[in-house]
């Protein structure tokens, strides 16, 4: 709606809008691995990596459509340099499901191959061990795992841990805390785990052809959104997991 309404009102003003798929840390600038907070996909990596996530709901060969943040960022300078000039309205898709698309389970198992390699350690100085998780590929088998692991048993206990005066209390309390954790994240991103459509990034692709005009190579280096340049298991495994670890992860 929002853009419906600057449409309409922006005259002769040039009006460019782009949308980002989901944004994961940059690639290179200002340096690689930056991201700050955890969101979309992120939460993933934070909950497995620290022994709260034990299963991944969603489909295995569905498109994980990311982006790194600082080839947003180069999108949207480029949108402003080439068009600052002109009176047009054009939307960019900014990702990377049509031109070099990541499909979930490669995403899942560089996480869990760097968790494996590489594990959290606790406050306590204990390293979180992790096994490889649990794939629920439909919202119903989420649903019975969630059901069967979780709610059942948290029935259960919450009666036994009333009759016992809450002796159970803590174990209760936990066992909870990571049901909640997990149908949050089910709930949250849903439309994305069992998405199976790419976006159209035509309009990106012309953009790119247009900043591979733009003289001298540091500016080409500074303008470069191209996702077919990305290995996404070296950045996986090498910037964007390693970043998040350092940027984002809390004891």
């Amino acid at each position: 709606m929002g853009e419906m309404v600057l449409g309409k009102f922006k005259e002769d003003i040039a009006l460019v809008i782009i949308r980002p798929t989901m944004i994961t840390s940059t690639l290179k600038h200002p340096f690689p691995g930056w991201i700050e907070g955890v969101r979309t996909v992120n939460s993933f990596v934070v909950g497995f990596g620290t022994g709260r996530l034990t299963c991944y709901p969603g489909d295995p060969q569905s498109i994980v459509d990311i982006i790194p943040a600082d080839m947003v960022v180069n999108a949207m300078m480029v949108s402003m340099a080439t068009h600052v000039d002109k009176t047009t309205h054009l939307i960019f898709h900014v990702g990377s499901s049509s031109s070099n698309p990541v499909p979930y389970h490669r995403v899942r198992d560089n996480i869990v191959r760097f968790f494996t390699r590489q594990p959290w350690v606790r406050k306590d100085g204990t390293p979180v061990l992790v096994r490889r998780p649990i794939q629920l590929p439909s919202r119903v088998a989420a649903r019975i795992y969630m059901e069967l692991l979780y709610f059942i048993p948290i029935r259960i206990l919450g009666i036994v841990n009333a009759a016992s005066c809450r002796h159970f209390d803590r174990i209760y309390l936990d066992l909870s805390k990571k049901a909640n954790f997990l149908m949050r994240l089910v709930d949250l991103f849903t439309p994305y785990l069992f998405f199976n459509r790419i976006f159209d990034d035509m309009n990106a692709e012309r953009l790119r052809n247009a900043a591979k005009e733009m003289s001298g190579d540091i500016e080409n280096e500074i303008s470069n959104f191209d996702p077919r340049s990305i290995n996404w298991d070296d950045y996986l495994m090498h910037t964007h997991i390693p970043g998040l670890v350092k940027y984002s992860f809390k004891r």
